[in-house]
């Protein structure tokens, strides 16, 4: 993966660890990472966006080749980021699912999980008019949210918990750097 962003040496040092954001989708982990890039000169770098910009959407990845390619993609990325330092990194919500994401990220980084109520992630995927989310096409989204919750609850509780639900990016991007500097 040549075409990989890479810290610039003018914003970090390149030895920070980084920041890593995972959690599910509406949780706030893409613009929280580019708030904490700006507060900190850090790069942030949003994983499915690099997925995408490197092999294509994810939908059509999915479509094409299937979920296990999907995630084959993924711990590339990972093992990719996992090498470098001083970065803010935003995850899709399934890749730290893979405890070899997991061991990639946490050896270069801090990660937190962000959160929200299954209402909010309701209200703001439904307003999200860019992206489409299968999961909101079914019956019961509400219901389809909260199975994957549950299905996802152990493995977003190996990591700090940042409740989003009523906090600004700002706000969560703050309390993140508050407890880094604790």
């Amino acid at each position: 993966m040549t075409d990989l962003p890479t810290a610039s040496p003018a914003t970090t040092d390149g030895r920070s660890p980084n920041i890593v954001l995972t959690g599910f989708m509406g949780t706030g982990k893409s613009t929280v990472a580019r708030e904490l890039a700006t507060r900190t000169g850090r790069r942030a770098i949003d994983t499915d966006d690099l997925i995408e910009r490197l092999h294509g959407p994810i939908k059509a990845l999915f479509a094409d080749h299937g979920e296990a390619h999907f995630r084959a993609l993924e711990r590339s990325v990972a093992r990719e980021l996992g090498g470098e330092r001083g970065l803010v990194i935003s995850t899709g919500g399934g890749m730290l699912l893979d405890p070899a994401n997991v061991i990639e990220l946490t050896a270069g980084g801090r990660v937190f999980c962000l959160t929200a109520s299954v209402d909010a992630l309701l209200d703001r995927l439904l307003a999200d008019d860019a992206v489409e989310r299968p999961l909101l096409a079914g019956p019961d989204p509400r219901a389809a949210i909260r199975d994957l919750l549950a299905a996802r609850a152990d493995a977003y509780a190996a990591f700090e918990q940042v409740d989003t639900t009523w906090l600004t990016a700002a706000e969560v991007a703050e309390s993140i750097l508050g407890r880094l500097h604790a």
